[in-house]
């Protein structure tokens, strides 16, 4: 019973009207943000106009199932929980998407959602906790950053940044400080670059985890303890769960 709860798999769904492009629906746990450790129903909408170097979720740039509002949401009430992350690829690259945030709001859902940051969060609905990313230059798609955004965060959003390296870093705290983001949203989180490598342990045959993870992971919290910032840092328990496995 425990691994139907916690694992289950996404559930295909049909529907020959348009409404949005979507490569899943899924229910696990939260893997990040203030949400981390929670039940959650996931839903991957289809697309994205960045191309981060890090992405794990490059299987929803393209291909996905038109989808009306109607039949996703027949789709989340399967699920027993009120709680959804709407993610992608990129879910504001498409319009239909606020849409479907406004009818989930009105079903009573408490919606996530996690955004690159480089599509306007203006028409987005106020009660949406909105997880944004600013890129950082080792991402590739720095420039990409809409920092006319950061005008549509409130007290119950949060900031990402992912780190790669000591550059990042330096970057995502002089951003910290020059916007003063965390006067501007609940949680500014810094994140090291996590990626689960596909090479195979010989004698276990078990994968194995890239080991710069936990070198990155251990400098990055000595990093923000010895500046003292005011921000928290997160691995993402998904990954360290069920490693990069889709509909998890």
């Amino acid at each position: 019973m425990t691994e139907l709860v916690l694992r289950t798999a996404a559930i295909p769904v049909t529907d020959p009207e348009a409404g949005l492009r979507l490569t899943e629906i899924f229910y696990s746990l939260q893997g990040e943000a203030l949400t981390s450790g929670l039940p959650t129903i996931f839903v991957r909408l289809t697309g994205c106009p960045l191309r981060c170097v890090y992405c794990d979720t490059e299987y929803a740039f393209s291909g996905g199932e038109r989808q009306s509002l109607e039949a996703i949401i027949t789709t989340i009430k399967r699920y027993p929980c009120k709680r959804i992350c709407l993610t992608g690829g990129e879910p504001l690259a498409q319009p239909n998407a606020i849409e479907l945030m406004k009818r989930l709001l009105n079903d009573g859902y408490e919606i996530s959602l996690e955004t690159a940051g480089a599509l306007t969060l203006e028409k987005v609905p106020a009660p949406v906790s909105k997880v944004m990313d600013l890129k950082t230059p080792s991402s590739g798609e720095v420039d990409k950053n809409l920092w006319s955004n950061l005008n549509y965060l409130t007290p119950h959003d949060q900031i990402k940044f992912v780190i790669m390296n000591r550059a990042d870093y330096e970057w995502a705290k002089a951003a910290l400080f020059e916007h003063q983001l965390d006067k501007l949203v609940a949680t500014v989180w810094f994140s090291p670059m996590f990626t689960v490598a596909d090479d195979i342990n010989a004698a276990t045959g078990e994968e194995m985890s890239s080991p710069d993870v936990p070198v990155l992971a251990r400098e990055l919290a000595e990093w923000i303890l010895a500046d003292a910032l005011p921000v928290r840092f997160q691995l993402q328990l998904h990954k360290i769960i069920w490693a990069d496995a889709k509909g998890k």
